[in-house]
Formats: C-alpha cells, structure tokens, sequence
C-alpha cells in the first residue's frame, strides 16, 4: 500500500484512518492538492484576526476547490477541508457519499416526526 503522505490532524485517530482510506481509494494524493492558509473572517477574537486558521485546498486533476474555516484550529480545519474536497469528489464521480447518507437519514427522521405529530395532534393539510 503506496503512502501518501499524508499529514495527522487534530481529530481522532478512527477519523485519520477513515481520510486516509478514502483518499487512497479515490486515489487522491497529497502532492495533488494545492493548500493554502488564510486568515479567517468571523467570530473567534484575536486568534482570527492574527492566526490564518482558513484552509484553501484545490485538487489539481478535477480543479475542484474547498475553503474551509469553521473552526479556529488550523489543523481541525485542513482536516474538514479535506472531507468536504473527497465528498466532492465521490459525487463528481457519481459515487454515494456518506454525506449523502447522513442527509437521508436526516431527511428520514424528520419525515417520521413530521408524521407522528400529524397523527398525535391531527393536522389542516
């Protein structure tokens, strides 16, 4: 199995080891990504204003680009770049993503209380 390169981030070890086997079965490579560090804008005090925690990354094969500054760590952040940058790539490739599958689940549950309350406390629709 190739190494490729890639850096732990600030997150579980189950989740480095879940990136790492989605990146390397997409065959997404480290030296593929262009990343950049920015500073970010919002809430977060001085560590925003003076820290660059934003994470720009662009896949060179698909020119697919992820900005990601939702947290004010640096390294959680390159970590939630990297999983939105494979999500992305699984749907360009017309591949299932578990973001997908989350998302149904959501939309599953929220159909299911939707039709409890209507049943418990009747409705006008």
């Amino acid at each position: 199995m190739a190494d490729y390169g890639m850096p732990e981030f600030a997150v579980s070890e189950e989740k480095n080891r879940w990136l790492k086997e989605k990146m390397e079965s997409l065959n997404i490579k480290e030296e593929d990504i262009i990343e950049k560090f920015v500073r970010s804008s919002g809430r977060g005090g001085q560590n925003v204003n003076k820290a660059a925690t934003c994470v720009y990354l662009k896949h060179i094969p698909t020119g697919i680009e992820v900005k990601c500054m939702e947290t004010r760590s640096q390294s959680i952040n390159r970590f939630l770049a990297r999983r939105e940058l494979v999500w992305r790539i699984e749907e360009l490739y017309g591949l299932r993503s578990s973001r997908q599958d989350k998302l149904e689940k959501i939309r599953k549950q929220r159909a299911k209380k939707k039709k409890r309350a209507h049943e418990k406390y009747g409705g006008t629709d």
